[in-house]
């Protein structure tokens, strides 16, 4: 079981990889992000109704109109505002600065679930400093990695594999815009950790991850052009050739929106909100190969810092969080054993009072 969870871990960040590569192409040749939303939900929407209807039709638990409720409101905080805000952000700041502030997602998770009792920082613990120092590296890592640059390291390639038309967008913005940029991006990513965290408690009242996940599409749709239509009203801008837009929505409403979603509810589901949250640097390290070895980018040492301090904030969670099951599992079996060691004295009572109430009988006189 383990060792799908790590694979679908993996799996997920290599798509999240995918889409900032190809959201990033999209927006740098003009896409506005509102629309772009849309039409993703919309893709993912298309793709997942049909299968969440036929593999799921006959075991599907009733929906009340308060689990509704609940869903609609996890789409438009977690989904919709999460990614409009997103895209808005990467318009006021830096590619570089969105990739590293998506990794202070584990930090706000793990905020959230302690504050909703769902998860312990036990300090005076091997296990609880491993949590904690291993999200205070995981910050320094996205710190370095957006803040520090240092010397350019070029691969030895003279070609990158692709190349499109229009200026990436790698110059940040100065002033106001920027200080706007970054809260919107940690607002963002606020919204992103509390999705992740309300999901698991929805899927304990409603199982099915497929048709949840297919409803949290549905309505971010809704929800998604009621925004794009009232903020994107230029005609031109709602059209989609055949070209990296019309690639981007593709990939990243079937892919991202529809497969990585129903992913991440099962992720979710086995370890935790957590545990996948922490996962989230491997995306950030992946992208800064992929765009070397796609476009041409040069990587800088900061990138490589930040990447080591980032897996190394991972591994150290991760060890924390597996140290803490292993000591709930033990303290488990020794409960059994105890227990089990408790009923076997009542019984071996039970039997040696039966010949004492034997003698008893017999030396009686009546």
């Amino acid at each position: 079981m383990d060792r799908k969870i790590y694979g679908a871990i993996l799996f997920i960040q290599a798509i999240y990889t995918g889409m900032f590569l190809l959201s990033k192409v999209a927006f740098d040749v003009g896409m506005n992000p509102f629309v772009f939303v849309f039409y993703r939900q919309a893709a993912a929407t298309v793709f997942l109704a049909p299968i969440a209807l036929f593999l799921e039709r006959k075991t599907t638990p009733p929906i009340s109109f308060l689990i509704c409720l609940k869903i609609f409101m996890l789409s438009l905080c977690g989904v919709t505002l999460s990614l409009n805000i997103y895209g808005v952000a990467l318009k006021y700041t830096s590619a570089t600065l969105a990739a590293a502030t998506t990794n202070s997602l584990p930090v706000t998770t793990f905020i959230l679930a302690v504050l909703l009792r769902m998860e312990t920082a036990k300090i005076r613990t091997r296990a609880g400093i491993a949590k904690v120092m291993g999200i205070v590296l995981c910050a320094g890592g996205a710190l370095t990695i957006a803040f520090f640059k240092g010397p350019t390291l070029k691969l030895l390639l003279h070609h990158h594999l692709f190349s499109y038309n229009g200026e990436v967008q790698n110059s940040a913005a100065s002033g106001n815009s920027w200080i706007k940029g970054v809260f919107l991006m940690l607002l963002a990513i606020a919204l992103w950790a509390t999705w992740l965290v309300t999901q698991n408690r929805i899927l304990k009242s409603y199982p099915s991850k497929l048709l949840c996940t297919t409803l949290q599409c549905f309505m971010s749709t809704i929800q998604a052009f009621v925004f794009a239509i009232a903020l994107a009203r230029d005609p031109s801008e709602w059209r989609l050739g055949w070209n990296v837009k019309l690639l981007s929505v593709a990939y990243c409403g079937i892919v991202v929106t529809g497969v990585t979603f129903y992913l991440q509810a099962w992720v979710v589901e086995k370890k935790g909100p957590v545990y996948l949250a922490m996962t989230t640097p491997l995306a950030l390290i992946f992208t800064i190969v992929s765009s070397a070895v796609l476009f041409g980018e040069i990587i800088s040492l900061g990138s490589i810092l930040g990447g080591i301090l980032l897996v190394g904030g991972l591994y150290s969670v991760l060890w924390g969080k597996s140290r803490e099951h292993k000591i709930a599992a033990s303290n488990t079996e020794d409960i059994e054993q105890a227990e089990n060691g408790s009923k076997e004295e009542e019984i071996v009572e039970k039997q040696s009072s039966i010949p004492n109430a034997r003698i008893q009988h017999a030396a009686s006189p009546v």
